[in-house]
């Protein structure tokens, strides 16, 4: 049966059809949507709740571990950290790849709710949640900068307005606004005052409390008409708290502003902001775990020109950072390489054909397969990004090779004096067969690739299915629209050549006496094999192993760390001082940052964040890793504080945050393990020179003012610790006493003593206390202002000593164990794989006790349980290949003569990658994988004739493969030359996202070039041999039954 007949017969409907499929894939090429790598993002939530003023202790245990044990009880929640610093906390769930985001959204909801009881009454608002990895780097980072407008009134701004709006685009799951707070009415208090006028801070809290409300009156009836009762009950300015009566003193009254001063600033002063060296407020803004990157950026900046026009002229907005940019560059290389690839292998055709006529049928074919993968992709709901668009550069070697088969067969029929048409019926049914055993053998070698779990199975699904779907349409493209394109262009040479005339050219004769000597030298090539079988498993373990390949982005995302004891002041000078260094660097277009905690609620204060655009790749020296050395060095000579830059990737693992690319967590069952243990660990970590910027998420060196209570006293002077703790919360707690409720926003009055009196070490000397119990509510009942009111006060030092201890104001939980992550960066030349061997070797040497567990986290853990599987993968790809050879060819030993071209490629590619220094990533393996499929081609073209020649001129099986190796010779240069040349854009290509290309290419290549050389005297070999082993096989039932 031929299946290219009909098609052949009827060239018109076959044409029509063509262009249908070629417009089919042009609309569908349009349509689909633009991404940097497929959709693998795991479904992340995260949580975050505020306790103004409360140590890390306090929050980690009150806040953080009842929400943690709900959260415990969700399904699909695959990690669970946590991280708790001044008055905050930030809960991040990881769930299985699988749930659906806003159905884990709603069990994230409900376990909040449930865990509500169990949390303090102070808690400033519910926990709220937001769909969103806080480990991703931004999409996009805005900057508010204004001559003009302060901090606090930009921050406003950003808060009330713009992140509201932007939240409502579709795609954003969080915008955080840094480098400022709100606008508030602050009340700082002088503590000498209030103790000369015997007013404690209770009173004064209680009179702001009472004497701000915003509270329904109800309505009255005057005759015919109805009135709403409103009243002067809320004030907004900071000049009528001033005013507020605390007390009566001798008739005298006694105001607030008589006790200090009242001003309006910001609810938490330890914020600051930088854009380029101006103070600034920043919008951070993430998208969605598995919204689209490209969308979601486009609808911000539709926005931008909206939200501009509805601020105040004085404030600017700019953009800081648009991950975008790199993105799209990116794509467009890739698409470049594609082109580029369809132009050499069509060029390949035309140097072994030399006839425009014959080039021509491949050159329509290769662009019609692609543009009809496009259209199965956008049915497939894919995306057009990295991985997909390498897919097809790689595809158009494959795709070529059908055609190149098809056509070349066809001009041989031609060669020998047959009519068009009468060539194309014989020479597409001869090679159908080939062209199908071809596609689906190399169809099989994805199917363990479709199957693997996780992330990277996740990631490269869409890469093998897009690759399988293009060699399934080139194969019906080939078998339809190719033999009635040859039937319709070629045309016969002028000399017909005799039937069972082998092809005569140079190479030919230097292959033919080659080949002659090496059938008769069987044992030196069976030598050979066995050699480089061995190689290939020597070579495996040798090479370095990596994840994925490290690439320049053209954005570095930094994280500040200074001493932990470090002040506000000189956090904001160091900060200050960073910024200006990292802007002197020539290659650097913009930096943003801020310290004090996003959002204003409080967070350490020796840490902030820093984003740092790079200029385009070919405006810069140095790329993106070369330029973080060059800022180290610069900043090499600041004391204590410490940058860690690291360049932003497409892909992220984890939910936790931390200052370098790979993780290694240590849990243990109670904190005093960890702090016993992690700095034996890091200690040992700090030895081995393969780790650059080590670094720890343990902070538990800070000072804490330690005040203790002597309770006996305490209770003789009838002061009660719930008054202790509310007068000490009332002067050094930035505490919301009331709120102010206004039109788009609500804001809050914080009181606290003047900040003159943080920085003195005997202010707590001066603090006075109130006798009896004091309420924690903010009291709305009037304070009795009579002078005998709460006379007694008793000073601080009376009931209590002073002391500094140490503590720590970053607790981090991971499930609900104590956490401690450490991060590194790698040196240059050193793969993630030396480095995973080389912690686990320095780790199991300390011998810590069990209930000390390390491992890797993040992208180092992805990395490890994906090696592991690597071997695995590759065998199973070889197992599809030979069950699917071994049914179409219906025998046992056939596929293994195939398979035996396999190891030269390996050899090959691993030797490519190793000369070249790239490691085997995720990447280069896919290579690996797919050589599996490429170089196996060689030898089913020749077996497939040796057989079919053999038993239809009745050769010896000698005789058959030599014939079968010579006739073959030009489309097996051909098909390879096409593949590696499809694969050479990959190679060489440069600008963004090439470093995620060229391992492809590499280890393509150099498998092919290694290949090629041993298979076409190899595979020969090795048929004769398995030929006679089957021979043998098959005697030895004969002579039995005799």
């Amino acid at each position: 049966m031929n299946l290219s007949a009909p098609f052949i017969q009827r060239p018109i409907a076959t044409t029509l059809l063509a262009v249908g499929l070629a417009l089919f894939g042009v609309l569908a090429f349009n349509l689909l949507p633009v991404a940097p790598l497929p959709e693998v993002d795991f479904p992340t939530i995260s949580v975050s709740a505020k306790l103004p003023g409360a140590d890390p202790h306090t929050v980690a245990t009150s806040v953080a571990t009842p929400l943690e044990r709900q959260f415990g009880q969700i399904a699909g929640v695959t990690q669970m950290t946590s991280s708790s610093s001044l008055g905050t906390t930030r809960i991040n769930l990881q769930f299985d790849l699988n749930r659906d985001i806003d159905g884990a959204a709603r069990d994230v909801q409900a376990a909040i709710n449930a865990a509500r009881s169990n949390l303090p009454s102070d808690l400033s608002g519910n926990p709220t949640y937001r769909k969103v990895n806080p480990a991703d780097s931004p999409i996009m980072v805005i900057s508010l900068t204004s001559d003009a407008a302060t901090p606090g009134h930009m921050y406003d701004v950003a808060s009330t307005l713009l992140e509201q709006k932007l939240l409502q685009t579709s795609g954003v799951g969080d915008v955080t606004v840094g480098g400022g707070a709100l606008p508030a009415v602050r009340v700082e208090l002088n503590p000498d005052r209030l103790n000369h006028y015997g007013v404690s801070l209770e009173q004064v809290r209680e009179v702001i409390a009472a004497s701000n409300v915003n509270l329904p009156k109800g309505t009255i009836d005057i005759g015919a008409q109805g009135n709403v009762i409103a009243a002067n009950d809320q004030l907004y300015n900071a000049p009528d708290y001033g005013a507020l009566v605390v007390k009566q003193n001798n008739g005298d009254l006694v105001r607030i502003s008589d006790l200090g001063y009242v001003r309006e600033d910001v609810e938490d002063l330890r914020n600051y902001g930088l854009y380029n060296g101006q103070p600034s407020v920043l919008l951070v803004i993430f998208k969605q775990p598995g919204a689209n990157v490209i969308e979601t950026v486009d609808a911000v900046k539709a926005e931008l020109p909206f939200l501009q026009a509805s601020i105040p002229a004085s404030i600017k907005l700019n953009i800081l950072m648009d991950r975008t940019t790199t993105i799209r560059a990116s794509l467009r290389d890739v698409e470049i390489s594609l082109i580029a690839s369809i132009l050499l292998v069509t060029l390949v055709t035309f140097a072994f054909f030399r006839d425009w006529r014959s080039t021509l049928v491949p050159a329509i074919v290769v662009p019609l397969s692609l543009l009809g993968t496009f259209g199965v992709m956008y049915f497939m709901g894919y995306s057009l990004n990295n991985l997909s668009l390498m897919a097809l550069t790689i595809a158009t070697g494959f795709v070529v090779d059908d055609a190149i088969v098809v056509v070349e067969n066809i001009m041989r029929h031609l060669e020998r004096g047959e009519s068009r048409v009468q060539a194309a019926l014989a020479g597409a049914r001869e090679v159908g067969f080939t062209v199908l055993t071809i596609s689906v053998s190399l169809v099989a070698v994805f199917i363990p690739l479709l199957l693997m779990g996780g992330i990277v199975g996740r990631l490269f699904r869409e890469f093998s299915v897009t690759l399988s779907v293009s060699i399934a349409m080139s194969m019906l493209v080939s078998l339809t629209i190719t033999p009635m394109l040859a039937a319709v262009f070629l045309r016969a040479p002028a000399t017909a050549q005799h039937p069972e005339a082998a092809p005569d050219s140079r190479f030919h004769r230097f292959y033919d006496r080659t080949l002659g000597w090496v059938i008769n030298h069987t044992l030196l090539m069976g030598l050979v094999t066995l050699l480089v079988i061995v190689l290939a498993g020597v070579l495996y373990v040798r090479v370095p192993k990596g994840f994925f390949p490290q690439e320049d982005t053209g954005r570095l995302n930094g994280s500040i760390m200074a001493s932990q004891s470090i002040s506000y002041g000189a956090m904001q000078q160091d900060f200050l001082a960073i910024n200006r260094k990292v802007l002197l660097n020539p290659n650097v277009e913009a930096v943003g940052g801020f310290i004090g905690g996003a959002g204003g609620g409080g967070g350490s204060v020796n840490t902030g964040q820093m984003f740092i655009s790079l200029k385009p790749l070919g405006e810069r020296k140095a790329s993106a890793d070369q330029i973080i050395a060059q800022i180290r060095k610069t900043l090499g000579d600041m004391p204590g504080t410490r940058l860690f830059l690291q360049s932003v990737q497409d892909i992220t693992v984890g939910g936790r945050q931390s200052a370098a690319q790979y993780q290694y967590t240590l849990t243990a069952d109670d904190q005093s393990s960890l702090d016993v243990w992690v700095p034996k660990v890091l200690a040992a970590l700090h030895k081995l020179p393969q780790l650059k910027d080590l670094n720890t998420d343990q902070q538990d060196n800070s000072l804490e003012a330690n005040v203790a209570v002597n309770r006996d006293t305490a209770a003789r002077l009838g002061v009660s610790m719930s008054a202790i703790d509310q007068t000490l919360y009332d002067a050094f707690g930035q505490r919301q006493v009331s709120t102010l409720y206004r039109a788009a926003n609500q804001y809050h009055v914080v009181m606290e003593v003047a900040p003159e009196y943080w920085a003195d070490p005997s202010a707590l000397k001066s603090i006075y206390l109130p006798q009896g119990a004091s309420t924690a509510s903010k009291t709305n009942t009037a304070p009795n202002l009579a002078s005998t009111a709460n006379a007694t006060l008793i000073p601080l030092s009376a009931v209590a000593q002073q002391s500094v201890t140490r503590t720590a104001i970053s607790i981090s939980h991971q499930g609900t164990f104590p956490a401690v992550t450490v991060s590194f960066n790698l040196a240059p030349g050193v793969s993630i794989g030396q480095a995973t061997t080389l912690v686990d070797d320095a780790v199991a040497q300390l011998r810590m006790p069990a209930s000390v567990v390390g491992h890797f986290a993040g992208t180092a853990q992805v990395f490890q349980s994906s090696v592991s599987s690597e071997p695995w993968l590759i065998l199973a790809a070889i197992v599809s290949v030979y069950i699917v050879l071994g049914m179409l060819y219906e025998n046992l030993i056939h596929p293994l003569t195939i398979l035996s071209t396999l190891p030269s490629a390996g050899v090959g590619a691993l030797i490519a990658l190793l000369m070249t220094g790239t490691e085997l990533s995720i990447i280069a393996l896919v290579g690996v994988i797919l050589l599996i499929g490429i170089v196996k081609k060689n030898a089913i073209m020749m077996i497939d004739f040796a057989i079919t020649e053999g038993k239809a001129l009745g050769l010896s099986p000698q005789q058959a493969i030599r014939r079968a190796c010579l006739i073959r010779f030009r489309p097996i240069m051909m098909t390879t030359l096409a593949a590696m040349l499809g694969a050479l854009p990959l190679v060489l290509g440069t600008g963004y996202g090439s470093e995620l290309r060229r391992p492809l290419g590499i280890s393509i290549m150099g498998g092919l070039l290694f290949s090629q050389v041993l298979t076409l005297y190899t595979t020969p070999v090795i048929y004769l041999w398995l030929d006679r082993l089957s021979q043998r096989l098959r005697r030895a039932p004969k002579e039995t039954t005799r």
